[in-house]
């Protein structure tokens, strides 16, 4: 192959790359964690209340609505909320309880009995269906609740 042909090629590749990556914010889901309440007031008697005042709020900043069915919330330790049937709307929050309650378009809740993110510091993890990586938030051991 002579070496004007192979420039050729690789200067196509080049403009090829170019024109079919997406710049980072074009790579960033619309969906994200928007902030974790990870001490509910008062004391954690592990009273259902106290769970529910423990939340993670995901937020969709986009225009159109999104699916997040077999979407997973879990933190450091692997505990995990799978979001059944459910689509967030845009520019609309939905919130993940601890505890148990009904779920409606606003409010979701785990189920659980016991506390899922530690005071001391934890990371939310937030992946789709299928595995990917969509927000991750940390926090370390001060404060109630972090913005992410």
């Amino acid at each position: 192959m002579k070496s004007s042909h192979v420039a050729g090629i690789t200067a196509a590749l080049a403009v090829t790359a170019t024109l079919f990556s997406a710049s980072p914010a074009e790579a960033a889901s619309s969906v994200q964690i928007y902030r974790v309440y990870y001490d509910s007031p008062g004391s954690d008697n592990r009273s259902n209340a106290s769970l529910n005042a423990e939340w993670v709020q995901i937020v969709n900043r986009g225009s159109t609505s999104r699916s997040l069915t077999g979407w997973k919330l879990r933190d450091r330790t692997g505990y995990t909320y799978t979001f059944g049937s459910f689509r967030l709307g845009a520019r609309k929050t939905v919130y993940v309880h601890t505890g148990r309650g009904t779920d409606t378009t606003k409010n979701r809740y785990w189920g659980r009995r016991a506390y899922v993110w530690n005071n001391t510091g934890d990371t939310a993890y937030l992946r789709s269906s299928s595995g990917s990586l969509i927000d991750k938030c940390s926090w370390g051991s001060s404060g109630s609740s972090r913005y992410c």
